[in-house]
């Protein structure tokens, strides 16, 4: 099995939630607890990771990963500690709350129960 399946079967339940906390990279601020989201496979874009004041200012072109392995949450209140950046088109993206440093995850404001946090971008506890 390759590096990154045996990581995903440590992060990811039988019922695809996901078995360990999420933290912020930065500061280790809890993002969510065990068993509030469920691993999705969805190509989404986040810019570079930054300080929230400079994410909302991206003009032209934008540095960044898309990225595949996300957390899927179903609703925002399931978060311990999230923060949104102002609207970049019909998009919002997830921040620590804590220390500002993001994009962590990504929301389409179309539609409001969706709210993706990419394991690239956090880590697990």
């Amino acid at each position: 099995m390759d590096k990154e399946g045996t990581e995903r079967s440590d992060l990811v339940s039988e019922d695809g939630k996901n078995i360990k906390s999420v933290l912020c990279q930065r500061c280790g601020s809890k993002v969510l607890c065990p068993g509030m989201a469920v691993f999705a496979e969805n190509e989404l874009f986040l810019p570079s990771m930054r300080k929230k004041s400079s994410l909302s200012n991206t003009e032209g072109s934008v540095d960044g990963d898309t990225l595949t392995a996300h957390w899927l949450v179903d609703d925002m209140f399931s978060f311990e500690n999230v923060g949104f950046t102002k609207d970049v088109g019909k998009i919002k993206y997830l921040i620590c709350a804590d220390c500002e440093i993001g994009p962590i995850g990504w929301h389409c404001l179309d539609d409001k129960k969706k709210f993706y946090v990419a394991l690239d971008r956090v880590n697990h506890e």
